[in-house]
């Protein structure tokens, strides 16, 4: 025992002396040093970055080679032969072909030249030029595959955009931080629009000047990463500069003076312990106003919806020909902080860790209530609720809507090399927790309680709230956090072949939040009901996970790679899945790439435990409560409805890229993803049978739920459709053109989308199908498949002459198409494509001080939409002036939403905005 353990000491004796430490240079052909180069000991994970003087120092084992690479530069591989060895970097055309990348590989990691899977490699600068306020809305004018739009009704979704990748819908793109898993949202959006049903992490709260790339797979990895990578992956690389800092101050406004914007952003890092660490930290405060973008409102349709005297309708609308309706932007405020850091605990062992957190607060507003929606003869009391009218008299009113985002996430973990092989050790925690207050409303519901009369000594009814009600309420809100722990080992066993192996666990917690009894009692407050009792409360599960991966260099040219991935969730049991790629490089010009895997998504604990009620629009009734019914409770019992189980899904991708050029570059990729048993959150069920004025009078266990609980309708997730997805994604990328003193680059991108749509039957239960109704109508099948743009292209070019830089970017929304609830089955509306031009312009006044203009929405280009008719029916209700106006107000809302209609749109725009940026570098 004695002799294994002193032979076990002196060959870790000899690996440190084998260590040495090296320093140097980089530079570009001019002899400018290049701060924030890539630096990784090859076969390793190990690596470090420039300083903003170019310096550089890194340990590494004898003999080993380094690789060097930067966007827009030439990778270069050197030889360690010495202690110092200085670089020289030389220009590259277009997108970072030879950047390394970490994202996609569990092995070793490789250029996008060298990898089999297409991957997008967005830096920091390029983020910044777009002048979005928000990461997820630079993400939309950079990678045309990328989706995200502000929903048309706020509510809860004023929090948190849903955004997606290849219109799979947010629930499907796994997010990583630095390698490591982000936690959702506790948000699930149940509004009829995109993303109805599911739920993301919140990316919009992660502040851009922390962010040093941003790397996309655009491939199914859940055999590498498991659970929600059907869609792709998103790898947000944490910027971990050192010695070097900025500082950034912003304002923005838009072109019809509301919007106005201003915000002000800190990084800057340092060294730790005389060089053996870093610290990077970035702090974000911002502040956006209200931008109100509303219709002018149809006093007809009015008066029908509401059976009201038109008289009245057109006397309110005199006074608000909005009806007093608030859509476009809500006011919102957000303070953002963020830390990044590593620290050397010995020669072979680096400490790393980084954390944020989050603080978002919204103020939105619900659809106006009208005078004659809400009448002062059905509720008098409102007179002295909401005097809002000329001399204090009643004329509706327009509840608020107040929400708290919280969220916040961690890693700390340990990289070490070990005898040639590369262990990281880590844990992450993160949570996110979204709490409301709903003002300006009441409880107009008769909900009696017995009060003790002392002088009759007996108990009498007394009306809890109408009169009595309050006009503030806390409805609850919703918590989710997860913790996670992840083991990765890999190793280059020889010049061919490489392996990786790992395992992940993860415990998952989910709550609902109690509102306050005055909002649910009876139906609750006007606008939204809070959290019953019954539908709160907390909800975890764990899951383990293992997997195995290797990487075969069969030639310098042909690469074969593969990985399967075991998993067990204490909810819903097993999984398997796997992964085979292959990339064979011709030469510079061509390369040929291809993958196949299986892949699964488990259902979230949002989707599983969800349940509540909820006020929606109802063409031709106005908002009506519906009802929530998870798939765990009494009343999925009495329904009949299975429990959720997990999608499956395979995902084929198979590309060429190269270089044409020493200036041109392309990677064309096609993908053809299909999903079995997807989950969805199905269309709203009514009953069975009505009499003759509109009373549910039907007899089956729906009918019996829809009435115990005052419910015009009952909605629930289900298993139920497969859908199959294919499209194509092009970039093309030409830079270092001279035009005259300056140098111009060019850059095309595009997604198309050739399949998008159900495959077989909708798999409905028993009870729904004997109602003669479905999971999935018209509108659910638009939601799902056609209200993302068909095809969205992105042309830009930017142009460098002295201190200043311009750029113009082009990005073209194709046709995207609704169905909308209660549209006329003969009609759809199409939105039309159309073109949103950006202007950059940036000064370098000083080597350290730049200011930046940008012009968003340049031309002022609104979303528009028409009716289509969908056969000789659908033209005679067109050819129709009449009818045509009703079916508009039907998916309008009466006009309230005639930009976008009620159930969403193919862009957000609030036209012309105006963003002036000041960064200060130190």
């Amino acid at each position: 025992m004695k002799k294994i353990t002193l032979l076990f000491l002196l060959l870790n004796v000899s690996f440190l002396f084998a260590q040495k430490e090296v320093t140097g240079v980089v530079k570009d052909n001019t002899g400018a040093p290049l701060p924030g180069v890539n630096i990784v000991e090859k076969g390793t994970s190990n690596g470090v970055s420039t300083s903003i003087d170019g310096v550089y120092k890194i340990k590494v084992q004898e003999g080993a080679s380094l690789l060097f690479s930067y966007i827009g530069f030439v990778k270069s591989e050197k030889v360690v032969n010495g202690s110092k060895l200085d670089v020289v970097l030389s220009e590259e055309g277009g997108q970072a072909l030879d950047e390394i990348i970490v994202t996609g590989s569990r092995t070793a990691p490789r250029s996008n030249t060298t990898s089999a899977l297409p991957i997008d490699v967005i830096s920091s600068k390029e983020l910044a030029s777009t002048g979005q306020a928000t990461f997820d809305k630079a993400l939309q004018y950079k990678i045309p595959s990328f989706n995200t739009v502000q929903t048309p009704v706020n509510d809860a979704t004023s929090l948190l955009d849903p955004y997606e990748i290849r219109n799979m819908g947010p629930s499907r793109t796994l997010i990583l931080i630095n390698g490591k898993r982000k936690n959702l949202s506790s948000l699930l959006y149940t509004q009829t629009s995109p993303g109805r049903g599911e739920t993301g992490a919140d990316i919009s709260g992660i502040p851009t000047d922390a962010i040093k790339s941003v790397e996309i797979l655009r491939d199914g990895a859940s055999a590498q990463y498991g659970s929600d990578a059907i869609a792709g992956v998103m790898n947000i690389i944490l910027k971990d500069n050192k010695g070097e800092g900025s500082v950034t101050v912003r304002s923005g406004i838009t072109s019809e003076g509301d919007g106005g914007m201003i915000g002000i952003s800190l990084n800057n890092g340092s060294t730790i312990a005389e060089d053996k660490g870093f610290i990077n930290y970035t702090i974000d405060f911002s502040k956006t106003n209200q931008s109100n973008r509303p219709g002018t409102v149809d006093a007809a349709g009015e008066a029908a919806d509401f059976g009201a005297d038109i008289a009245d309708v057109q006397q309110f609308l005199s006074l608000k020909p909005d009806a007093g309706n608030i859509n476009g932007s809500p006011e919102n405020a957000a303070a953002k902080f963020l830390v990044n850091g590593g620290y050397d605990l010995s020669e072979q062992t680096e400490l790393y860790f980084n954390a944020a957190y989050i603080y978002k607060r919204v103020n939105s507003f619900a659809n106006y209530r009208t005078p004659y929606w809400r009448t002062e003869a059905a509720d008098p009391y409102l007179s002295d609720f909401f005097p809002n009218g000329p001399n204090g008299s009643y004329v509706g009113y327009v509840p608020t809507f107040e929400g708290l985002l919280n969220d916040y996430n961690g890693t700390v973990g340990l990289r070490s090399k070990i005898n040639e092989w590369n262990l990281d050790v880590s844990f992450t925690t993160g949570g996110n927790s979204q709490t409301y207050t709903i003002g300006n409303t009441h409880n107009r519901n008769e909900v009696f309680a017995p009060s003790f009369n002392t002088s009759t000594n007996t108990f009498e009814p007394i009306e809890l709230y109408r009169e009595n009600s309050p006009v503030t309420f806390n409805p609850g809100g919703t918590r989710f956090s997860h913790n996670v722990g992840n083991i990765d080992i890999s190793r280059i066993l020889s010049d061919k072949v490489s392996i990786g192996v790992g395992s992940e666990m993860r415990a998952e917690t989910f709550e609902v939040i109690e509102g306050d009894l005055a909002s649910y009692d009876g139906g609750g407050s006007d606008s939204f009901a809070g959290n019953a009792p019954q539908n709160s409360g907390k909800w975890n599960r764990y899951n383990i996970g293992a997997y195995f991966s290797l990487d075969y260099d069969v030639t310098e040219q042909f690469l074969l790679s593969g990985t399967v991935r075991v998993e067990n969730y204490s909810d819903f049991g097993n999984a398997f899945v796997y992964k085979l790629s292959s990339r064979y490089k011709f030469d510079d010009m061509l390369t040929l790439r291809g993958s196949y895997s299986t892949g699964f998504r488990a259902p979230t604990l949002h989707q599983i435990y969800t349940q509540k009620s909820q006020y929606s629009f109802v063409p031709g009734q106005g908002i009506q409560v519906g009802g929530l019914v998870n798939n765990v409770s009494p009343q999925a019992a009495l329904l009949g409805l299975s429990k959720l189980d997990a999608e499956k899904s395979t995902n084929f991708t198979v590309g060429i890229g190269g270089k044409i050029s020493r200036n041109f570059n392309y990677t064309i990729d096609y993908y053809n993803i299909a999903v079995k048993d997807r989950i969805i959150l199905g269309s709203e069920i009514t009953g069975t049978a009505f009499d003759a004025n509109g009373n549910n009078i039907g007899t089956t266990p729906l009918d019996n739920i829809l009435r115990n609980n005052n419910l015009s309708d009952v909605s629930f997730f289900a298993n139920a459709i497969d859908t199959k997805t294919s499209g194509l994604d092009v970039v093309l990328n030409y830079n270092h053109l001279m035009i005259g003193e300056g140098e111009l680059g060019l850059s095309l991108s595009g997604n198309y989308t050739i399949q998008n749509e159900r495959d077989g039957a909708v798999k409905n239960p028993t009870l729904v199908a004997d109602a003669g109704q479905s999971l999935v109508n018209d509108t659910q099948e638009a939601l799902f498949f056609t209200s993302r743009p068909k095809t969205k292209w992105i042309l830009g070019a930017n142009y460098e002459i002295g201190k200043i830089g311009l750029s113009l970017n082009n990005t073209y929304f194709g046709k995207t198409t609704f169905k909308q609830q209660g549209l006329s089955n003969d009609l759809r509306t199409e939105f039309i494509p159309k073109i949103v031009t950006d202007l950059g312009i940036t000064f370098s006044a000083t080597e350290k001080l730049t200011l930046s203009l940008n012009v968003n929405n340049l031309l002022n280009v609104l979303p528009e939409w028409e009716f289509k008719a969908e056969n000789a029916a659908g033209s005679a209700i067109l050819a129709d002036a009449a009818q045509t106006k009703n079916q508009s107000n039907l998916i309008t809302f009466n006009q309230r939403y005639s930009q976008m209609t009620y159930d969403g749109y193919h862009f957000s725009q609030l036209g012309t905005m105006f963003n002036l940026s000041l960064n200060y570098r130190f």
